[in-house]
């Protein structure tokens, strides 16, 4: 079972990420369950979702954007941006853009190959959960938030940048 730090907390994950499908009938044979699905498959059979017992929300891939969820943005109770490498950096700014400009208030996870050594970042770009990858030890993660006492930049996290905050 992935790892999950929510909130500052290591929880029990009650969704299921759908990586590959090929059509609603998936979803369908587990009635009830909550998915993750990605953007592709939730606009390609939307409508047939609608009636799912379930609850459904949306996975972003690095090379997707948050603008293309259009106005149903709000619907999601959780949003999930795929980090396929370490050293893919653009679900970032789909994280930040979610929070600023979307005012999206649901959750943003992370997913894919997220490591301890991106956590900080991550949390200060808007995301609060955290799918770690296998390997990574729960307890290093969760001290990971406090590497730093101080950001000089203004984020999700602390608008204002350290000379405003003096």
């Amino acid at each position: 079972m992935p790892k999950l730090i929510k909130n500052g907390e290591i929880v029990q994950d009650s969704w299921t990420v759908l990586r590959e499908a090929t059509g609603p009938e998936v979803l369908k044979a587990v009635p009830g369950k909550n998915f993750i699905v990605p953007l592709k498959f939730w606009q390609l059979y939307r409508e047939d979702l609608e009636d799912y017992l379930g609850e459904i929300a949306l996975w972003l891939d690095s090379n997707e954007n948050v603008n293309d969820i259009d106005a149903d943005i709000q619907q999601f109770p959780l949003i999930a941006l795929n980090f396929p490498v370490f050293s893919d950096g653009r679900s970032y700014t789909n994280a930040r853009e979610l929070r600023e400009l979307l005012n999206y208030k649901g959750e943003v996870r992370a997913i894919g190959d997220v490591l301890r050594d991106q956590l900080f970042y991550m949390a200060r770009c808007g995301f609060d959960a955290f799918e770690i990858r296998h390997d990574q030890d729960e307890e290093a993660c969760l001290s990971a938030f406090n590497d730093f006492d101080n950001a000089y930049q203004g984020a999700i996290d602390n608008p204002n940048p350290l000379f405003r905050r003096r």
